[in-house]
């Protein structure tokens, strides 16, 4: 087959679902062999739908999928793989509690009578590892490896299991500059071997960086296919969001004035008797957005979830306008002027079977203004959700709509309408836009900035590194459960000094790390 054959061929792909909804409408989609080919859109625009389809998860309303030149009927990922397609999906299906060399076998484990052999499994991830330049440490738990070696698990997987065609989902999501530098010689590396890559991003200088060739969805439709040499960011953002985006966020210098979070000595073990937190201590301002940036895994989750009471700290204490908010109901923290926007939007954000207008007002049902004796004074509540739906450009086709039917971006603004619509006095934000498209990204990212410049606390947790470094006013560093450096100014960090930091290569001294905590 020559180089510019194309090994993947889907012409007028229709998907259509039960409900009417149409996520693809005449997709045409030409990948060729040796290529990184990006597929770039909004959330909600199809590509995901386009990509299940490939890999077997879904199936086509209509259309055609050839995969080296022979039609194919794609119904199971295992029909997929067994045509040499494999899958990288964003959040990472690892289990935990088994060893790299386990993850890479499971379901297709070497046997020695009865039993696993295991130490055949250890030859096969070393094998494959050292063929493909896919350094990995097969005896390591996964639940003990970092991010970007369990992102090299997931890849390995699918070479162990014959994939000639890769299709990696946001594949640097949770990885540091250094961490993406290294993916992406090992992507280069395959490419070189042959190997063909999909790669479904957001990060448009990644796709500049790494990808030769590009195609764009919009509401469902493919907006053509571009050489990624020929074609600037800004005209990608524009041919995926239909106007001119903004990229980088513009803000005042922030004013900081009073306390209204003050962490101290946090400690947290958890339940492998791992520390994720030890003695984090400081403290959030009216008026400033701080940041908290680290590789996934070095304590953050642990501690939102602490400062929401959804778990409790072995040690420590957190105040909010000097009222302890740990181990104290969910509710009453609320009444404190505390909003979270939680990392998983989908567990933790919404009621994916309730409507909008239930969702977006969810936390004030209770208050006067929606009730009318013991009852619900309807007229209200629906002015007040479509005023919500109205400013936070929610795209759905009423208050009425299932809110699990929406696109992750359309998603994550019903939760960032609840939450910043209620007057907070601090915001929680856990990764505010983890996996959404550039429009729904710049419109929160500006809704965060105005906020703290009205007034509101801001504690920003993120690990996409340009976000935590553009919107953060002062930034903490955390590492191995530890604050490894904090900064009371962003203007002159770069990716690499971060990605140091991140890494563990460097640490703060203990004098520079104290000034930390602000007294007010």
């Amino acid at each position: 087959m020559e180089q510019n054959e194309n090994v993947v061929e889907m012409r007028g792909i229709t998907k259509v679902y039960p409900n009417g909804i149409a996520a693809n409408q005449s997709v045409d989609f030409f990948v060729r062999k040796g290529e990184i080919h990006a597929l770039m859109g909004e959330n909600g625009a199809g590509k995901s739908t386009l990509m299940k389809m490939l890999f077997g998860l879904e199936q086509p309303t209509s259309g055609a999928i050839t995969v080296n030149g022979e039609k194919v009927s794609l119904t199971s990922p295992t029909v997929a793989i067994s045509k040499g397609i494999g899958m990288v999906h964003q959040h990472f299906m690892l289990v935990p509690s088994l060893t790299v060399a386990e993850n890479i076998v499971l379901g297709m484990p070497p046997k020695k009578g009865l039993f696993i052999d295991y130490k055949k499994a250890v030859e096969i991830t070393e094998e494959y590892a050292q063929r493909y330049n896919l350094h990995v440490e097969p005896d390591a738990k996964v639940m003990d490896i970092p991010v970007g070696m369990k992102q090299k698990v997931e890849i390995l997987k699918a070479l162990v299991r014959g994939a000639k065609i890769l299709i990696l989902d946001e594949p640097t999501a949770v990885l540091t500059t250094q961490e993406t530098g290294e993916l992406f010689k090992e992507l280069i590396h395959l490419k070189e071997q042959g190997y063909t890559i999909i790669f479904i991003s957001h990060k448009l200088k990644e796709i500049k960086e790494i990808t030769d060739r590009l195609t764009i969805m919009r509401a469902g439709k493919s907006m053509g296919v571009y050489n990624t040499a020929d074609i600037s960011e800004q005209e990608i953002s524009r041919l995926m969001v239909g106007r001119d985006v903004v990229l980088s966020v513009e803000k005042d210098k922030a004013v900081p004035t009073d306390v209204v979070l003050k962490v101290n000595d946090i400690e947290y073990t958890n339940e492998w008797n791992k520390k994720m937190l030890d003695k984090i201590s400081f403290s959030v301002r009216r008026g400033e957005i701080l940041g908290i940036a680290g590789v996934e895994g070095n304590g953050q989750r642990e501690l939102v979830d602490i400062l929401f009471s959804l778990d409790a700290p072995d040690a420590g204490s957190a105040t909010v306008l000097g009222q302890n908010i740990l181990n104290t109901p969910q509710e009453k923290i609320r009444q404190m002027g505390v909003s979270l926007v939680p990392e998983d939007r989908m567990t933790f954000g919404i009621a994916g079977d309730g409507t909008i207008e239930e969702n977006v007002i969810s936390d004030r049902f209770a208050k006067k203004e929606f009730n009318k004796g013991p009852l619900f004074d309807m007229q209200a509540i629906h002015a007040e959700s479509d005023r919500l739906i109205d400013e936070y450009t929610v795209l759905c086709k009423s208050s009425k709509q299932q809110v699990k039917m929406l696109s992750g971006g359309n998603i994550q603004k019903v939760v960032v309408a609840r939450e910043f619509s209620s007057d907070p006095t601090l915001i929680i934000a856990d990764q505010p836009t983890r996996g959404i498209d550039v429009g729904a990204t710049e419109f929160i990212r500006k809704k965060l900035v105005e906020l703290s410049r009205n007034g509101a606390a801001v504690l920003l947790v993120s690990a996409d590194l340009n976000e935590v470094m553009e919107l953060s006013d002062s930034l903490i560093v955390l590492y191995g459960g530890k604050i490894a450096a904090y900064f009371d100014d962003t203007s002159a960090l770069d990716d690499e000094v971060m990605g140091e930091y991140m890494l563990g290569l460097k640490r703060q001294s203990t004098e520079e790390i104290g000034r930390v905590c602000h007294e007010g």
